[in-house]
């Protein structure tokens, strides 16, 4: 295919990905385009395509719209032969796949035409039964195994032995551009406060999740109740689409009503600004009950210097800070047992209880440590490290050197 000859043509990486509608795979993959082409690489995204695509489009990569979301098994195969062609024909020198069924099409064609194969371990799949848990290994045998936290790392070892050497830790990016306090204007705070009827005296509890039992919406109503009486001036915003789940958000109304805290606790849908979103919010509150696979809502907060409190499953541990892990001083946020209302209920009054200064200092502290760790620039290079370890490039120089 002639990545020998890498010092002398344009490495050509083809990134595998069901679709381009939303979601952090699909960012990712964009984000990672975008990194090649800087580097002086070509970058082609097997997809369906999707609301993304313009964006991919802007950053220089190519859309090769493509069944990437079949799961049937004849049309997998089928897909494998088509995956070939495509990087005989475009002389790809790398394949990297994001989620499951594309990427057994994608392991076959890259076995094929002999190229090096990555994958990105983006969630943590359930392994209910021998079927899905083969299923699943397709994203555990990568010849590079990027995983989006220590945590998924270390599921990937315990699940398919496989070894450290061949797994790489790359964080998901937060845009920093983006999640800045700095470019979020007052304007923008004021019409979601406004949108949301909250008054300039109220302060926000945000809880920035899709409405799904596990992302935990019942315990923050929960909690709310508890502290209604003690704090006056909160309201919680659970900010989220129902994505079709219309019996639970219902549930959710009904909880609401039964506790009588109309008005305190409100669902207000999806959020297009959610920078805003977080720049509009005293405290952010990740309630996650199962284990997060990254946790961007808390990684996007921090970086809003929004305080931060989630709970301690799952890979949330690592992009917040506090004790025991460090010392009080240092935390950029709270982490608190899964589901344990008492534990939310003193949390929440700890944290409404700072003043301005002390909450500053911690929003600052968040702030930095989301620039030091989680920032696009960085998962890009390191994604680029990967490739260059295969192919004996230095797109990873190049990119740095562009920045």
């Amino acid at each position: 295919m002639g990545h020998e000859l890498m010092g002398l043509k344009r490495p050509t990486i083809l990134q595998i990905i069901p679709e381009l509608a939303t979601g952090g795979a699909e960012l990712s993959a964009i984000e990672v385009a975008a990194a090649v082409v800087r580097a002086g690489g070509r970058a082609i995204v097997l997809s369906e395509g999707g609301r993304m695509a313009d964006r991919l489009a802007a950053v220089g990569g190519e859309l090769v719209i493509f069944p990437a979301a079949t799961k049937n098994p004849m049309k997998l195969l089928a897909n494998a032969t088509a995956i070939e062609r495509i990087a005989r024909k475009e002389n790809v020198d790398l394949i990297h796949a994001r989620s499951r069924a594309p990427a057994w099409s994608a392991l076959i064609a890259a076995r094929r035409a002999k190229l090096p194969f990555v994958t990105t371990y983006h969630g943590i799949y359930n392994e209910k039964g021998r079927a899905k848990r083969l299923y699943n290994s397709v994203m555990a045998r990568g010849d590079i195994v990027i995983a989006n936290s220590r945590y998924t790392a270390d599921i990937v070892k315990k699940r398919y032995a496989t070894p450290e050497e061949r797994i790489r830790v790359i964080y998901r990016g937060v845009d920093l551009d983006a999640f800045d306090p700095a470019v979020v204007s007052a304007e923008r705070v004021k019409n979601l406060r406004d949108k949301w009827g909250v008054t300039d005296e109220q302060r926000i509890v945000l809880h920035a999740a899709r409405l799904t039992k596990w992302k935990g919406q019942g315990d923050v109503i929960a909690a709310a109740a508890r502290i209604r009486d003690k704090v006056r001036d909160c309201v919680f915003i659970l900010a989220g689409d129902a994505q079709g789940r219309d019996d639970y958000r219902q549930g959710l109304l009904d909880q609401i009503a039964s506790a009588g805290l109309e008005g305190i606790v409100r669902l207000v849908g999806h959020v297009d600004d959610i920078p805003a979103a977080f720049a509009a919010s005293h405290i952010a509150f990740v309630a996650s009950n199962e284990p997060e696979a990254f946790g961007r809502a808390a990684a996007e907060a921090q970086a809003m210097a929004c305080p931060v409190i989630s709970t301690n499953i799952g890979a949330p541990p690592e992009t917040v800070l506090a004790p025991p892990r460090v010392a009080a001083s240092d935390r950029t946020g709270w982490l608190v047992a899964p589901s344990d209302i008492d534990n939310y209920e003193s949390v929440l009054l700890e944290a409404l209880s700072l003043d301005d200064a002390a909450r500053a200092e911690i929003g600052a502290r968040a702030r930095s440590h989301v620039i030091e760790m989680f920032s696009t620039f960085k998962m890009q290079r390191l994604t680029l490290a990967v490739y260059d370890e295969l192919l004996k490039t230095s797109m990873q120089l190049t990119f740095a050197r562009g920045n």
